[in-house]
């Protein structure tokens, strides 16, 4: 983890803080930390599966790749 996923997720509670006292203004302290730690969770889940799908699609590139380069020296 880098400081830019720290920071990724920090915006990501920072987000959730504000949607919560937009949607209840007289939102206590209880529900700001609860919406922050959901922010933060849910930013860092968000990153995670974008890591993944990033991977995913490199991997289904390379082997694209050798398929392609496997049928070029059969030809």
């Amino acid at each position: 983890m880098g400081i830019l996923d720290t920071l990724g997720e920090v915006a990501g509670a920072v987000a959730a803080v504000e949607a919560a006292k937009k949607l209840d203004p007289n939102a206590g302290l209880l529900t700001e930390a609860a919406a922050a730690v959901a922010g933060f969770e849910g930013a860092g889940a968000l990153e995670s599966l974008a890591a993944k799908k990033k991977a995913q699609t490199d991997a289904d590139a390379e082997s694209s790749d050798a398929d392609s380069q496997a049928e070029d020296s059969q030809s």
